[in-house]
């Protein structure tokens, strides 16, 4: 499997950015208070998790790196708190430096039946003083150059001054090490030169100016972003659209989330989880897919959550059963999601077909198929395709018929429709590994055997077809 690889890491990771700590308030809610319009919890249990950059770093320990933490503290109980969760999550707190007076940020979050109802903030949000800023600086310049990849966690609390995140990127990128960012406000100037920001939709369009309502505004906000930030990737997060790039092309990655609970920190593990796969030299695709993945499963969590790189694998092992909702794909995600298929290693095998009245034969053909690969995709022939090769009394059975019979046999993946009288166009844009047709093409040319490796024939079951069906139908009237 792909990240198998990843278990055996040695790379190193800083974090620079604001701290936090999490607090979170769990109870039930029966009745609404008489002295105002508003839910009366009643709370039975309360948890604390390390937030902001704390939480990046949380996430790196979890995927097996060693990460380290340039941050701020100030000299209140928050702080205390911070530094006692940061020690337990085994995070090294040597870097971090106390400012007087400065209080800490805490989130103070009720949550009733897996929703959030309130949240309180407590928190300083000045710029760190001058003295501090050199603080922050002496210590990178000591370090730095130990680790593979530098992470830019701002949360707009104060930590990463434009200074700051000035003297980073540009002492980096003189040594070669690439600096990723999680940025924050409306003026991204201060991350000029960065490796790649991970904006989300409503802050890169804030940002640039530009509203994202399409992928034409989307391929134009990335692009204001790479030229005038000079950034070698442009990426957007999506949220459950996933996760848009823009590098020599545009790309876009659907996500890979089955529930959503609480979205809570799900920056912290996308920028965590991208790092991480970039500081071990996965391409972009990759990089960004295992991004997904991680994201994926904090989502499902309550709380500011993190997750490990063996409970990615596992997640990515069952990533197919998923992967879509529906059987059904598009042809409008279907080069997105074929290039997640061949990303993942999968051997595609296509054939298509009327299946206009599903009998044994079609199932014995069907499942010989699927054998012969990881994922079978059949195309199916539209209505109008259908009526075109067997005249206008055909299909019996319409297309969203046809396709809910075929998605309900469990080994057939993915059921594309097409118009065409052959699926010529589907497979160019498919490239199969494997090209499946009936027994009944043996010495006859079969449309698209010129693109793929391998074309293998299935003998069809004598006496099954569509047509015998009808016509036995029709003599019994």
């Amino acid at each position: 499997m792909i990240y198998d690889s990843l278990r055996y890491s040695e790379k190193k990771i800083l974090v620079l950015g604001d701290l936090m700590l999490d607090h979170y308030l769990f109870g039930s809610c029966e009745r609404v208070s008489p002295e105002a319009p508003v839910p009366i919890i009643d709370v039975n249990r309360e948890s604390y998790f390390i937030g902001g950059a704390g939480n990046v770093v949380k996430n790196l320990i979890g995927l097996g790196c060693s990460a380290s933490i340039i941050s701020v503290i100030g000299t209140c109980n928050i702080s205390k708190e911070i530094t006692k969760h940061l020690k337990n999550s085994g995070v090294c707190p040597d870097y971090l430096i106390t400012e007087q007076g400065r209080i800490s940020s805490k989130k103070t979050r009720v949550i009733s039946s897996h929703n959030q109802v309130l949240r309180f903030d407590s928190e300083s949000k000045d710029p760190v003083s001058p003295l501090t800023e050199e603080k922050i600086l002496e210590r990178f310049y000591k370090i730095y150059e130990n680790f593979d990849l530098i992470i830019l966690s701002d949360y707009g609390k104060g930590v990463l001054t434009d200074r700051i995140c000035h003297e980073v990127i540009q002492a980096a990128r003189r040594k070669a090490v690439k600096v990723i960012v999680d940025p924050k406000g409306t003026d991204y100037s201060k991350y000029k030169d960065a490796y790649l920001l991970t904006p989300n939709k409503k802050e890169a369009s804030e940002a640039t100016g530009i509203n994202i309502n399409d992928e034409s505004n989307l391929k134009k906000a990335l692009l204001h972003l790479k030229q005038n930030l000079s950034l070698d990737i442009s990426l957007i997060t999506l949220s459950e659209d996933g996760i848009a790039f823009l590098d020599n092309e545009f790309a876009q990655l659907p996500t890979a989330s089955r529930e959503v609970f609480d979205v809570t920190g799900a920056g912290d593990t996308v920028i965590a989880s991208l790092g991480f796969a970039i500081a071990n030299n996965l391409t972009l695709k990759e990089s960004v897919f295992f991004a997904n993945l991680a994201a994926g499963i904090v989502i499902g969590k309550i709380g500011a959550s993190s997750t490990s790189l063996e409970e990615i694998i596992q997640y990515h092992a069952n990533y197919d059963k998923f992967f879509f909702e529906k059987n059904l794909i598009s042809h409008s995600n279907l080069e997105n999601f074929i290039e997640e298929l061949k990303l993942r290693k999968k051997k595609i095998v296509f054939t298509n077909g009327c299946f206009d009245i599903i009998h044994s034969g079609h199932i014995k053909y069907l499942k010989e198929a699927s054998q012969l690969g990881d994922i079978l995709i059949v195309g199916i022939n539209s209505d109008d395709s259908i009526r075109e090769l067997k005249g206008s009394s055909r299909p019996i059975n319409n297309l969203d018929d046809r396709v809910c019979v075929l998605s309900a046999m469990e080994f057939v993946d993915f059921v594309i429709p097409f118009e065409e009288q052959t699926p010529l166009n589907l497979i160019k844009l498919i490239k199969p590994d494997v090209l499946v047709k009936g027994g009944d093409y043996k010495n006859k040319k079969v449309v698209g055997s010129n693109l793929v490796k391998d074309v293998r024939l299935i003998d069809f079951v004598k006496g099954k077809s569509s047509t015998l069906i009808i016509n036995k139908i029709k003599e019994a009237l």
